[in-house]
């Protein structure tokens, strides 16, 4: 295969996730896609929006590329870049090191524990996305460190290193208790100090309540989509409450039509669960995988280039520039959608108790916060200045 034949084509140098590779882009186009999948050890970048293929001699001549250019280490600006057409070769700029960077400059001590922190988490199961959070939070601690052995750390220590992001480096409450607790897990779970943070104040969680549109809202969000599998999947997690990652990882076995349910495998907290199939949904559904082509072999929601569930980011996408083509000023994503359908839910009366298990919740205070944003029981509480109105004592 010849890449070079193909026209209106483009061909970057990157370096992403620790390895030199050559990004090819090009309108979406079954022909090329196939052509391109015969490449030795090519694999499509999400991020990048495009083809990843090594970085060879040889294949640096067939894409026509300079052999002594050096690739820039892809980060989210130039990532970005890359998605809008930008090159990506130019000599990298003096930027805020990322989380994933800053662990590359850890001290040897301690770059051998973060090898062990990251084992231990992977051995204990935990979920992709924790090993991600767990690992950059913990890591940025240890570059703090710098050559000290976090092993070595008091309460008195972390006491101080807590005031200092919280104060000097102003780090929300939810970041805070993100690191907080992935130290947490190296000085309790691996080292075995029992109750080490007793003696250090968590601080205080605002307490946000669900952003959700309205009935109105969302009539203008779904006239606003046009593309039939675009439409298919904001139905989808608004009819049962899903989450973005629960829509892409749905496949078409998931979809139980005799009983009227579908099956979620594995989602947050490695829990599954059985959500309601609306039958308004079933009958969507159905002509959308008739009329779509390419037509869906495994996941409901099928990326053309991969054959895999629909990337994450592209889904939350959808939802914003439907959103703005709908004129919807709110400052909200894809999971408000989720919350819209457990208030509306509540406003219709259902039980919240089977509201919790719809939204795989394992706490029934966590679905409790939907009660302060539904107008099912305010509606009915009369303000006293009614009462007052009503018994003549007062007039206007």
């Amino acid at each position: 295969m010849k890449l070079a034949d193909m026209s209106t084509i483009s061909y970057q140098l990157v370096f992403h996730k620790k390895e030199h590779c050559i990004l090819v882009r090009f309108a979406k186009n079954a022909n090329w896609n196939a052509r391109i999948k015969k490449v030795k050890g090519v694999r499509w970048s999400a991020t990048l929006n495009g083809w990843l293929i090594p970085d060879t001699p040889e294949n640096r001549n067939k894409c026509g590329l300079a052999a002594d250019t050096v690739a820039k280490k892809v980060t989210a600006t130039t990532a970005a870049a890359a998605k809008a057409g930008g090159t990506v070769m130019n000599s990298p700029s003096k930027t805020a090191l990322s989380p994933k960077e800053a662990m590359l400059t850890l001290s040897t001590v301690n770059r051998h524990t973060m090898n062990r922190y990251i084992e231990e988490l992977r051995l204990k199961a935990y979920s992709a996305s924790s090993i991600k959070t767990y690992r950059n939070e913990f890591g940025l601690f240890l570059k703090y460190l710098g050559e000290r052995d976090a092993a070595t750390c008091t309460t008195d220590d972390l006491r101080r290193y807590m005031n200092h992001i919280l104060e000097r480096e102003g780090l929300s409450e939810h970041t805070a208790h993100s690191r907080l607790n992935a130290l947490k897990f190296y000085y309790e779970k691996m080292l075995r100090r029992e109750k080490f943070f007793w003696e250090i104040p968590r601080p205080k969680k605002p307490l946000q309540l669900p952003k959700l549109l309205n009935e109105t809202e969302l009539g203008h969000l779904f006239r606003a989509l046009r593309n039939k599998k675009h439409k298919a999947m904001l139905f989808t997690a608004y009819s049962a409450g899903l989450r973005v990652s629960e829509i892409v990882h749905l496949k078409l076995t998931d979809i139980d039509s005799q009983r009227m349910q579908m099956f979620i495998a594995r989602a947050k907290g490695k829990k599954d669960r059985y959500v309601n199939l609306s039958p308004v949904l079933l009958d969507i559904l159905r002509q959308y995988i008739k009329e779509y082509k390419p037509r869906p072999k495994m996941y409901l929601f099928e990326s053309e280039q991969t054959g895999s569930g629909y990337p994450v980011r592209t889904v939350q996408q959808i939802f914003t520039n439907a959103k703005e083509k709908a004129g919807i000023k709110k400052d909200v994503g894809i999971h408000s959608l989720r919350h819209s359908f457990a208030t509306h839910l509540l406003d219709k009366g259902t039980d919240i108790r089977y509201i919790k298990d719809l939204l795989g919740h394992f706490n029934i205070k966590t679905t409790e916060r939907y009660l302060h944003v539904s107008k099912q029981q305010l509606v009915n509480i009369v303000s006293p200045l009614d009462d007052l109105f009503q018994k003549g004592g007062v007039e206007w």
